[in-house]
């Protein structure tokens, strides 16, 4: 075990610690976000309710979890009852509610909020809004009158302002600073009978949990027969089948799986990055073209041959005349010598002096100095220059 691996452990041991003590440290954060959903067990969910709702409707109740349009498209009921309980139901499943009631069903909706086409059949027309911090919910039936629930805890003060002449008020919203308003009716609606009440808090953990308040919500609901119960129940919880449902489900275990993820990243990242391999330089290509032609030069000169180097250098001088020059070189008499001068400026004399040296180099049987090599070299060039 290197140096740097340790390093990295310590880290990665002493930030799992500071984690640690921050999380058994950690005070529980209360949620008092108003979610109604019956797999909730914070303060305005319907946890309880859900446990204790089979022993209000003796158990006779049966949980549909589709919306009524879809649960009324495939199946055919008798008249029965239906509850709803704040779900955001679609204009098609509220519509299929008051079919069901028209037949002779009756239905408690207990929903602060309610489609304008749907209540105006019910028989009201809106709801009035509250800001007082505190009221107390009381039905008016006299036999009822010692049952009541006070809201202390983010009550949504609603109540109907208008209510048509053949509505019954079964409950009303008292508040010490304004007059009572109802919150509670009953509505005849075909061959069955509507219930609305506007005010879902009550049945949350919160208020069932404190003594007492349980005979209200038994009292509401006394209203339904003992015919069969539909409750349309809307749950935000989605059941995973993620593999680690049950590591992501409890905090604990999720927080130290994302620690440990993190951990692992960083250790793959600074070790990757110690051990990468060098990257080689590459270094560019050479042109070689000039060594070979000094190592051929130096290779005849130590062999001494000026003749062959003569008939070399001769006969690319007269290639580069005829591709470039276009001055035909079979014979190497008087009209070649004009045209060579003619195209190239040099004088007579220079170029008579290059033509004798071509044609020394071209006799197999000439004898060559070296001198003579360096002066038809020189004047080779200069022509052609």
């Amino acid at each position: 075990m290197n140096k740097t691996f340790k390093i990295y452990a310590a880290i990665f041991i002493i930030i799992m610690v500071i984690m640690a003590l921050l999380e058994v440290n950690k005070k529980e954060v209360t949620d008092w976000r108003k979610n109604f959903d019956v797999n909730e067990k914070s303060p305005f969910g319907l946890f309880i309710f859900n446990e204790e709702i089979k022993h209000l409707f003796n158990n006779n109740l049966k949980k549909i979890d589709q919306s009524p349009y879809d649960y009324y498209s495939r199946y055919k009921k008798d008249p029965h009852n239906i509850l709803v309980i704040e779900s955001d139901l679609d204009t098609e499943s509220w519509n299929k509610i008051l079919d069901q009631v028209s037949k002779g069903s009756d239905a408690m909706l207990i929903v602060s909020r309610m489609p304008k086409e749907i209540s105006d059949s019910i028989g009201y027309y809106d709801s009035n809004i509250s800001f007082e911090e505190q009221n107390v919910l009381k039905l008016t039936d006299r036999k009822y009158q010692n049952d009541f629930i006070k809201l202390d805890k983010f009550p949504s003060g609603r109540g109907f302002t208008y209510i048509k002449p053949e509505v019954e008020i079964l409950g009303k919203t008292v508040e010490k600073n304004n007059e009572d308003q109802a919150n509670f009716i009953k509505a005849k609606f075909g061959k069955g009978t509507i219930y609305v009440h506007c005010e879902p808090l009550f049945l949350t953990n919160y208020y069932l949990l404190k003594t007492g308040n349980v005979k209200y919500a038994q009292d509401v609901f006394s209203y339904l027969d003992g015919k069969e119960t539909l409750w349309f129940v809307e749950s935000n919880t989605k059941v995973s089948n993620f593999f680690m449902r049950f590591i992501l489900s409890k905090p604990a275990l999720k927080y130290a799986w994302w620690v440990l993820l993190g951990g692992l990243a960083l250790f793959v990242f600074f070790n990757a990055k110690r051990k990468q391999r060098i990257v080689p330089i590459m270094e560019p290509l050479k042109n070689t073209s000039v060594d070979f032609v000094k190592s051929i030069g130096n290779l005849y000169l130590q062999e001494g041959d000026f003749h062959d180097m003569m008939a070399k250098k001769a006969q690319y001088f007269l290639n580069r005349v005829r591709m470039d020059l276009l001055i035909d070189t079979q014979h190497l008499d008087e009209e070649f010598v004009k045209k060579l001068h003619l195209k190239t400026g040099k004088t007579v004399e220079m170029i008579n002096e290059a033509v004798n040296l071509i044609k020394k180099a071209q006799d197999p049987y000439a004898s060559v100095m070296k001198e003579d090599l360096g002066r038809m070299n020189n004047l080779l060039d200069e022509i052609l220059k």
